[in-house]
């Protein structure tokens, strides 16, 4: 048997910006991204913390270090910038394996800059 786990998590990130005349994603600072380990075009939940929605999309890469969070495409009517949201994806894994697995988890600050790990 498999469940179905938390990978990564980018907690209380805040939104930098929204397009809504991109095609769908939400655009991620690669650093985040690597911190956690997820990769473009990998499927994300996006909760709002603000508002308190839950959306999924993919991850499209954005420039290292920019700090950038942009919702896209229908995404983008989901938030404002300067909400916070958190963002998780998730991985199956066998059910010994289950039992002792622990997520990739960043803590940001406003400026989506990475002020704390756990694993």
């Amino acid at each position: 048997m498999f469940r179905e786990m938390c990978k990564a998590k980018i907690q209380s990130a805040t939104v930098t910006e929204t397009n809504l005349n991109y095609t769908g994603s939400i655009t991620i600072d690669k650093t985040l991204l690597e911190a956690v380990d997820i990769l473009r075009y990998e499927r994300v939940q996006i909760l709002n913390i603000n508002n308190g929605m839950r959306i999924e999309t993919y991850v499209i890469e954005g420039k290292r270090d920019s700090g950038i969070v942009c919702l896209n495409g229908a995404a983008a009517r989901w938030a404002e910038p300067g909400d916070r949201v958190i963002i998780i994806s998730y991985c199956l894994v066998e059910d010994e394996k289950a039992k002792n697995w622990k997520p990739k988890i960043v803590f940001v600050n406003e400026k989506n800059k990475i002020i704390k790990r756990r694993r």
